[in-house]
């Protein structure tokens, strides 16, 4: 079958792939934020009464902080989930470099098991999509080595095997393929991995 005819078979599928990991990933993010949301009021409670006991008021201390940690957990300028948010409107939007920003922005700047991988995840597909292949193929391999256990990882080395496809390393992306279909057997990357296969015999 012809590269393109491929691509194009692949990118129909990934397409609907996506949506479904996303919804996914969304439930596991939402249950990861309200325990993380219980410990941030806390937190700030804490940090009120401990104010007040000082006498120093909150606004004085927010204001003399920028771009640093006011106390574990909470940035003064933007929360983890803000950032994220902003860089997934601008995907939406399709202001990839506004998008970029603010994904590396976050991977930079914070520490963060699911926002993190996620932010490496989308810094990958807009370098795909911008046929940038070796900064795409960095970012999925920094994924996939970092966050082992994540979500995405098994979708990232599945992508890496579509990079050294479109690169003309067909023996590569065979390995790739093959990996993703031993190391993840009950992952959908897996199943979309063995389709490649089939088409390439």
């Amino acid at each position: 079958m012809p590269l393109h005819a491929i691509s194009q078979s692949v990118d129909a599928s990934d397409i609907l792939f996506l949506k479904i990991q996303e919804l996914e990933g969304e439930l596991a993010t939402l249950r990861s934020e309200l325990e993380s949301q219980a410990y941030l009021i806390e937190k700030l409670m804490d940090e009120g009464i401990e104010q007040e006991n000082n006498n120093i008021p909150l606004e004085a201390d927010a204001s003399s902080e920028v771009n640093t940690f006011r106390f574990e957990g909470i940035n003064d300028s933007q929360s983890i989930d803000e950032v994220y948010e902003e860089a997934i409107s601008k995907l939406n939007d399709r202001n990839f470099e506004a998008a970029k920003l603010s994904f590396n922005y976050l991977v930079n700047n914070f520490d963060d098991d699911e926002k993190i991988p996620l932010s490496l995840f989308w810094l990958g597909e807009i370098a795909l999509l911008e046929s940038n292949l070796e900064e795409s193929e960095n970012f999925f391999q920094k994924l996939a080595i970092d966050f082992p256990d994540h979500w995405r990882s098994p979708l990232a080395h599945k992508k890496i095997g579509d990079i050294l496809m479109m690169s003309g390393d067909v023996s590569g992306a065979k390995i790739k393929y093959q990996f993703v279909i031993q190391a993840f057997p009950e992952n959908s990357a897996s199943s979309l991995a063995l389709q490649l296969l089939e088409n390439m015999e």
